[in-house]
């Protein structure tokens, strides 16, 4: 087996990660753009990096016009704030959308042209340094290669990929995350169990995104339903980050498969939040490939204790879709119906996010990979349920 493995270079973990971070942050340049959201910036939290900042001799300058997920339009405004404001370095503050325009700014700072120039492409060159600080557990962005944005043009939600998006210095704090609300807590939680179930059931799996994954979506069945059962339960919210950083730094190598291939477009087209649409997705999108690879399926049944070591990989692979499934009820997950989303006007777009999800090569990861027309039987699942 041949593979590579990459990550951030550097991580502070756990209560007052920032403050043990402060010291070398002054390498990274002398003024920062902070890119976070309004609510963010209530809450005090973008002041207190300001003050850390200021404490080390940085300058600083706040950018939080992020009304929703990330945009084209929405990142190149971010760029021409950096730009005026004539700033060396980006820390990126909040939940994915924060992170993954940090990510944008730093990289559409450098490049020439426009975004969906780079549809494809591999991202390089000398961007700024990055620091990211998650306020949520779920997308793993602070330590993942990745961002995803839509393209305002043709409502397409595009993931853009490069080494050189990785931070500099991730700071997780699971103390952030406490004040999540239930509604972000459980579709970040549920982001990060996709990400950890889809990396470890990817044929570019190999054996230490295998133990990242596993011990992710162990942490994950365990301490979700706590984190959402208890917003205050420290213990829940400790491992749920640690469990988003795990299968973010899993998906480095290891990357999604069919639910995140499929959520994308309904993002882009409905603005479902992202970690909605991949739990709305999760059982049947795993159900239609649960054949593709049962080994892998009964090993995670294993792992969270509801299939023995002596099941057949079968009968193991569908114990454990079982336990996702009851998880999903359990958190109430809620259908299209259930969300409000105009179901005439979904089946009218099935087709055209079924080949974008063909398009973004996610499905393609998938040990059995799924055409278009399947794709868009599962779309009809979701739709008629």
């Amino acid at each position: 087996m041949n593979f590579s493995f990459t990550t951030a270079p550097k991580t502070f973990f756990g209560e007052g990660a920032l403050e043990s971070a402060s010291s070398e942050l002054a390498s990274l340049g002398k003024k920062a753009l902070i890119v976070t959201g309004k609510i963010i910036t209530k809450t005090g939290l973008a002041d207190k990096v300001q003050t850390t900042l200021s404490d080390n001799g940085i300058e600083s300058v706040i950018f939080n016009d992020l009304p929703g997920e990330p945009t084209d339009i929405m990142i190149m405004n971010g760029v021409e704030v950096f730009k005026a404001q004539k700033c060396d370095f980006i820390i990126g503050l909040g939940g994915g959308t924060p992170l993954d325009t940090a990510k944008a700014i730093a990289a559409m700072s450098v490049l020439p042209g426009k975004m969906i120039d780079y549809k494809g492409k591999e991202l390089s060159g000398n961007f700024a340094p990055l620091v990211l600080i998650p306020t949520t557990a779920g997308t793993g962005s602070e330590v993942t290669r990745y961002f995803v944005f839509t393209n305002t043009q043709t409502s397409e939600k595009l993931l853009y990929k490069g080494d050189a998006l990785l931070p500099k210095i991730a700071i997780i704090d699971y103390t952030y995350t406490i004040s999540s609300p239930l509604s972000i807590t459980l579709a970040t939680g549920m982001d990060a169990l996709c990400h950890a179930i889809e990396s470890y059931t990817c044929r570019k799996a190999n054996p230490i995104t295998d133990m990242f994954c596993l011990d992710a979506v162990k942490r994950i069945f365990k301490y979700l339903p706590k984190a959402c059962a208890d917003g205050n339960d420290k213990e829940a919210r400790k491992n749920m980050s640690f469990a988003a950083y795990e299968a973010g730094v899993a998906i480095n190598g290891s990357p999604t498969t069919i639910i995140h291939g499929m959520s994308r477009p309904i993002g882009a087209c409905f603005h479902v939040p992202h970690g909605i649409s991949n739990a709305m997705l999760a059982v049947e999108c795993l159900r239609a490939v649960l054949d593709g690879c049962y080994e892998k399926f009964a090993a995670l049944g294993i792992a969270i204790g509801v299939a023995k070591e002596n099941d057949d990989p079968k009968t193991g692979a569908e114990k454990f879709l079982a336990a996702l499934e009851k998880l999903t009820v359990e958190l109430k997950v809620p259908t299209l119906h259930e969300y409000g989303l105009d179901l005439e006007k979904f089946a009218a777009m099935e087709e055209k996010m079924a080949g974008d999800s063909v398009a973004s090569g996610s499905p393609a990861n998938c040990w059995k990979v799924l055409s278009k027309e399947k794709q868009i039987g599962i779309y009809d699942i979701l739709r008629k349920k």
